[in-house]
């Protein structure tokens, strides 16, 4: 049996996942980190994207969507706290296609009094949703 660590994911609204995992794949500010058993405590924030949990003796990888948050790695626990946390077999393409493009005509928009700056990060957070969907799609096929 393969070493493992115990996974907390939350959000704001309910714990999506508690287990244990392989290792862990977080979209950090900085770009993607790795995460198996024994790692060097850390303390992260995490960027809109795919957050990717190997379980023990399972081939398929857990996707789960996180919009940003928090990521704490303690040398038995990591914790992922998530503003927002969505399994990715519970996405909905056809919301996230609709969502980038209400943000990109926001962006062009320039008599208009939206934010750049919110609009802007709806179209990151669609786009990563988009993202996370590809790769579920590719992990089916």
């Amino acid at each position: 049996m393969a070493m493992t660590i115990h996974v907390d994911v939350v959000s704001a609204e309910t714990s999506i996942f508690s287990g244990l995992a392989e290792f862990v794949v977080a979209p950090a500010t900085l770009g993607e980190v790795g995460i198996f058993p024994r790692h060097a405590p850390l303390l992260s924030r995490i960027k809109p994207g795919a957050l990717r949990i190997k379980l023990p003796d399972e081939a398929e990888e857990v996707l789960i969507f996180v919009s940003g948050g928090l990521l704490e790695v303690q040398p038995n626990v990591i914790t992922v706290l998530a503003d927002t946390a969505i399994r990715g077999q519970d996405l909905d393409e056809a919301k996230a296609l609709e969502a980038k493009q209400a943000a990109e005509a926001a962006m062009k928009d320039k008599s208009s009094e939206v934010d750049y700056a919110r609009a802007q990060a709806e179209l990151m957070e669609a786009l990563a949703q988009l993202q996370t969907i590809q790769k579920l799609k590719k992990k089916t096929h």
